[in-house]
Protein backbone atom coordinates (compact mmCIF):
# COMPACT_ATOMS: atom_id res chain seq x y z
CA UNK A 1 0.00 0.00 0.00
CA UNK A 2 0.95 3.90 -1.00
CA UNK A 3 1.42 4.67 3.10
CA UNK A 4 4.15 1.84 3.49
CA UNK A 5 7.58 3.28 4.53
CA UNK A 6 9.66 1.66 1.55
CA UNK A 7 12.74 1.06 3.96
CA UNK A 8 10.84 -1.33 6.36
CA UNK A 9 10.81 -5.28 6.37
CA UNK A 10 7.25 -5.22 6.04
CA UNK A 11 7.48 -3.55 2.10
CA UNK A 12 10.33 -5.02 1.49
CA UNK A 13 8.63 -8.72 1.87
CA UNK A 14 5.37 -7.48 -0.14
CA UNK A 15 7.33 -6.36 -2.78
CA UNK A 16 9.47 -9.59 -2.97
CA UNK A 17 5.81 -11.18 -3.06
CA UNK A 18 3.85 -8.88 -5.12
CA UNK A 19 6.21 -7.11 -7.13
CA UNK A 20 6.28 -2.77 -8.12
CA UNK A 21 5.29 -1.07 -10.43
CA UNK A 22 6.10 2.68 -10.88
CA UNK A 23 7.81 2.73 -7.44
CA UNK A 24 4.17 1.09 -6.05
CA UNK A 25 3.43 -2.52 -4.94
CA UNK A 26 1.65 -4.19 -7.19
CA UNK A 27 -2.23 -5.45 -6.11
CA UNK A 28 -0.62 -9.42 -7.23
CA UNK A 29 -3.24 -10.86 -9.45
CA UNK A 30 -6.02 -13.35 -8.62
CA UNK A 31 -2.79 -15.28 -7.36
CA UNK A 32 -2.53 -12.54 -4.65
CA UNK A 33 -3.34 -12.80 -1.42
CA UNK A 34 -7.20 -11.82 -0.81
CA UNK A 35 -6.14 -9.59 2.65
CA UNK A 36 -3.57 -7.84 0.28
CA UNK A 37 -6.06 -7.33 -2.55
CA UNK A 38 -8.37 -5.59 0.04
CA UNK A 39 -5.69 -3.35 1.60
CA UNK A 40 -4.32 -2.36 -2.16
CA UNK A 41 -8.76 -1.55 -2.99
CA UNK A 42 -8.04 1.65 -0.84
CA UNK A 43 -6.22 2.58 -3.41
CA UNK A 44 -9.06 3.62 -5.28
CA UNK A 45 -11.55 4.41 -2.21
CA UNK A 46 -11.86 8.08 -2.88
CA UNK A 47 -12.64 8.80 0.91
CA UNK A 48 -9.09 7.39 1.92
CA UNK A 49 -6.94 9.09 -1.07
CA UNK A 50 -8.47 12.26 -0.41
CA UNK A 51 -7.65 12.47 3.51
CA UNK A 52 -4.19 11.59 3.51
CA UNK A 53 -1.36 13.80 2.25
CA UNK A 54 2.52 13.88 1.90
CA UNK A 55 4.78 15.93 3.92
CA UNK A 56 7.45 16.39 1.59
CA UNK A 57 10.83 17.19 4.19
CA UNK A 58 14.30 15.52 2.46
CA UNK A 59 12.33 13.83 0.10
CA UNK A 60 14.25 10.32 0.39
CA UNK A 61 11.12 9.14 1.16
CA UNK A 62 8.80 10.47 -1.93
CA UNK A 63 8.69 8.89 -5.45
CA UNK A 64 9.83 12.10 -7.95
CA UNK A 65 7.17 10.89 -10.70
CA UNK A 66 4.56 8.99 -9.34
CA UNK A 67 3.73 10.27 -5.27
CA UNK A 68 1.73 14.09 -5.10
CA UNK A 69 4.36 15.67 -3.24
CA UNK A 70 4.09 19.63 -5.12
CA UNK A 71 0.34 20.17 -6.49
CA UNK A 72 -2.38 18.44 -6.48
CA UNK A 73 -1.51 15.58 -9.15
CA UNK A 74 1.25 13.70 -9.41
CA UNK A 75 3.70 14.89 -11.45
CA UNK A 76 3.02 11.68 -13.98
CA UNK A 77 -0.27 12.91 -14.37
CA UNK A 78 0.30 16.33 -14.72
CA UNK A 79 3.55 15.73 -17.44
CA UNK A 80 2.10 12.33 -18.73
CA UNK A 81 4.53 12.60 -22.01
CA UNK A 82 7.34 13.17 -20.16
CA UNK A 83 6.91 10.67 -17.63
CA UNK A 84 6.78 8.39 -20.61
CA UNK A 85 9.95 9.20 -22.05
CA UNK A 86 12.05 9.56 -18.95
CA UNK A 87 15.08 7.11 -18.30
CA UNK A 88 14.69 7.57 -14.27
CA UNK A 89 11.17 6.52 -13.99
CA UNK A 90 11.14 5.29 -10.19
CA UNK A 91 13.90 7.65 -8.50
CA UNK A 92 12.54 10.02 -5.24
CA UNK A 93 12.79 13.83 -5.11
CA UNK A 94 16.19 13.33 -3.51
CA UNK A 95 17.67 11.18 -6.15
CA UNK A 96 16.43 13.66 -8.64
CA UNK A 97 17.57 16.49 -6.78
CA UNK A 98 20.85 15.41 -6.50
CA UNK A 99 21.12 14.75 -9.94
CA UNK A 100 20.10 18.37 -10.72
CA UNK A 101 17.15 18.86 -12.10
CA UNK A 102 18.06 22.61 -13.33
CA UNK A 103 18.30 23.44 -17.18
CA UNK A 104 21.27 20.80 -17.73
CA UNK A 105 20.82 18.83 -14.85
CA UNK A 106 21.63 15.10 -15.20
CA UNK A 107 18.00 14.26 -13.87
CA UNK A 108 16.80 15.19 -17.29
CA UNK A 109 17.24 12.21 -18.95
CA UNK A 110 15.14 11.04 -21.95
CA UNK A 111 14.42 7.94 -24.30
CA UNK A 112 15.17 10.32 -27.43
CA UNK A 113 16.07 13.69 -28.34
CA UNK A 114 12.91 15.75 -27.38
CA UNK A 115 10.53 17.75 -29.62
CA UNK A 116 10.01 21.64 -29.35
CA UNK A 117 6.68 20.89 -27.23
CA UNK A 118 8.31 18.83 -25.17
CA UNK A 119 11.26 20.87 -23.93
CA UNK A 120 8.62 23.37 -23.47
CA UNK A 121 7.17 20.91 -21.06
CA UNK A 122 10.03 20.56 -19.72
CA UNK A 123 10.74 24.30 -19.20
CA UNK A 124 6.77 24.39 -17.59
CA UNK A 125 8.39 21.77 -14.87
CA UNK A 126 11.48 23.23 -13.96
CA UNK A 127 9.38 26.30 -13.39
CA UNK A 128 7.54 24.40 -10.88
CA UNK A 129 10.37 22.67 -9.23
CA UNK A 130 11.80 26.29 -8.52
CA UNK A 131 10.18 27.15 -5.50
CA UNK A 132 10.89 23.12 -4.09
CA UNK A 133 13.34 23.26 -0.96
CA UNK A 134 14.35 20.08 0.78
CA UNK A 135 15.01 19.76 4.61
CA UNK A 136 17.47 17.17 5.06
CA UNK A 137 17.47 16.77 8.59
CA UNK A 138 14.01 15.78 8.99
CA UNK A 139 12.22 12.64 7.03
CA UNK A 140 9.29 12.62 4.20
CA UNK A 141 6.26 11.43 6.85
CA UNK A 142 2.36 10.82 6.13
CA UNK A 143 -0.25 13.13 7.23
CA UNK A 144 -3.82 12.12 7.94
CA UNK A 145 -6.10 15.29 7.69
CA UNK A 146 -9.45 14.21 9.20
CA UNK A 147 -7.47 14.16 12.49
CA UNK A 148 -5.40 17.40 14.28
CA UNK A 149 -2.79 15.59 15.33
CA UNK A 150 -2.11 14.55 11.78
CA UNK A 151 -1.73 11.00 13.00
CA UNK A 152 -3.93 8.10 11.36
CA UNK A 153 -6.13 6.30 14.04
CA UNK A 154 -8.79 3.85 13.62
CA UNK A 155 -11.32 5.82 15.13
CA UNK A 156 -10.54 8.89 12.99
CA UNK A 157 -10.84 6.43 9.79
CA UNK A 158 -14.24 5.20 11.06
CA UNK A 159 -15.67 8.07 12.11
CA UNK A 160 -15.02 9.89 8.27
CA UNK A 161 -16.82 6.32 6.38
CA UNK A 162 -19.96 6.75 9.18
CA UNK A 163 -20.18 10.19 8.22
CA UNK A 164 -20.54 9.52 4.52
CA UNK A 165 -22.55 6.30 4.45
CA UNK A 166 -26.16 7.47 3.97
CA UNK A 167 -28.80 4.66 3.62
CA UNK A 168 -32.52 5.06 1.94
CA UNK A 169 -34.06 2.64 4.16
CA UNK A 170 -32.56 2.14 7.64
CA UNK A 171 -33.79 -1.11 9.07
CA UNK A 172 -32.90 -1.17 13.38
CA UNK A 173 -30.22 -3.55 14.24
CA UNK A 174 -32.61 -5.27 16.78
CA UNK A 175 -34.48 -7.03 13.84
CA UNK A 176 -32.03 -8.68 12.68
CA UNK A 177 -29.36 -9.10 15.20
CA UNK A 178 -32.29 -11.68 17.35
CA UNK A 179 -31.25 -14.57 19.37
CA UNK A 180 -33.79 -16.77 17.73
CA UNK A 181 -32.31 -16.51 14.34
CA UNK A 182 -29.34 -18.63 13.09
CA UNK A 183 -26.53 -16.54 13.31
CA UNK A 184 -25.40 -17.05 9.99
CA UNK A 185 -28.47 -15.78 8.79
CA UNK A 186 -28.06 -12.94 10.32
CA UNK A 187 -24.38 -12.13 9.01
CA UNK A 188 -25.92 -13.06 5.81
CA UNK A 189 -28.91 -10.24 6.14
CA UNK A 190 -26.51 -7.81 7.19
CA UNK A 191 -24.24 -8.23 4.50
CA UNK A 192 -27.00 -7.95 2.38
CA UNK A 193 -28.15 -5.06 3.84
CA UNK A 194 -24.65 -2.81 3.54
CA UNK A 195 -23.94 -4.54 0.18
CA UNK A 196 -21.44 -6.54 1.31
CA UNK A 197 -22.14 -9.65 0.02
CA UNK A 198 -19.84 -10.89 -2.98
CA UNK A 199 -21.33 -10.07 -6.63
CA UNK A 200 -19.72 -9.48 -9.29
CA UNK A 201 -19.87 -5.44 -9.05
CA UNK A 202 -18.26 -5.26 -5.66
CA UNK A 203 -15.65 -8.09 -6.98
CA UNK A 204 -15.13 -5.99 -9.73
CA UNK A 205 -14.76 -2.98 -7.66
CA UNK A 206 -12.25 -4.38 -5.23
CA UNK A 207 -10.28 -5.47 -8.11
CA UNK A 208 -10.80 -9.28 -7.81
CA UNK A 209 -12.13 -9.45 -11.60
CA UNK A 210 -12.31 -7.69 -14.52
CA UNK A 211 -15.06 -5.19 -15.78
CA UNK A 212 -16.01 -7.22 -18.76
CA UNK A 213 -16.94 -10.45 -16.32
CA UNK A 214 -19.25 -8.32 -14.35
CA UNK A 215 -22.64 -9.63 -15.84
CA UNK A 216 -25.37 -11.86 -14.20
CA UNK A 217 -24.53 -15.75 -13.67
CA UNK A 218 -28.39 -15.71 -14.86
CA UNK A 219 -27.47 -14.88 -18.59
CA UNK A 220 -29.68 -12.02 -18.94
CA UNK A 221 -26.71 -9.85 -19.81
CA UNK A 222 -27.26 -7.08 -16.80
CA UNK A 223 -24.88 -6.00 -14.12
CA UNK A 224 -24.75 -8.47 -11.03
CA UNK A 225 -25.62 -6.37 -7.70
CA UNK A 226 -27.39 -7.53 -4.74
CA UNK A 227 -30.67 -5.87 -6.02
CA UNK A 228 -30.45 -6.73 -9.20
CA UNK A 229 -30.00 -10.91 -7.46
CA UNK A 230 -32.59 -10.10 -5.18
CA UNK A 231 -35.01 -7.64 -6.66
CA UNK A 232 -34.54 -7.29 -10.57
CA UNK A 233 -33.37 -10.43 -12.12
CA UNK A 234 -35.86 -12.90 -13.83
CA UNK A 235 -34.57 -15.89 -13.12
CA UNK A 236 -33.24 -15.41 -9.67
CA UNK A 237 -36.43 -12.90 -8.48
CA UNK A 238 -38.29 -15.86 -9.17
CA UNK A 239 -36.45 -18.09 -6.83
CA UNK A 240 -36.79 -16.15 -3.99
CA UNK A 241 -40.21 -15.26 -4.74
CA UNK A 242 -40.95 -18.88 -4.44
CA UNK A 243 -39.17 -19.07 -1.29
CA UNK A 244 -40.56 -16.10 0.00
CA UNK A 245 -43.98 -17.86 -0.61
Amino acid sequence: MVLVDRDSLCFRVLAARNGLEGGHLCVGGRDGSAWWRNISALRSEGWFHSNVSRSLSDGTKALFWTDVWVGELSLRDRFSRLYELSLLKGETVAAMRALGWEEEGEAWRWRHRLFAWEEESVGELRLLLQNVSLHVHRKDNWKWKTDSSSFYIVRSAYNTLIAQVHIDNVVAAPSIWHKNVPLKVVLFVWRLLHDRLPTKDNLHRRHVIDSDTQICVSGCGLIETSTHLFLHCNLFGSVWNHIFQ
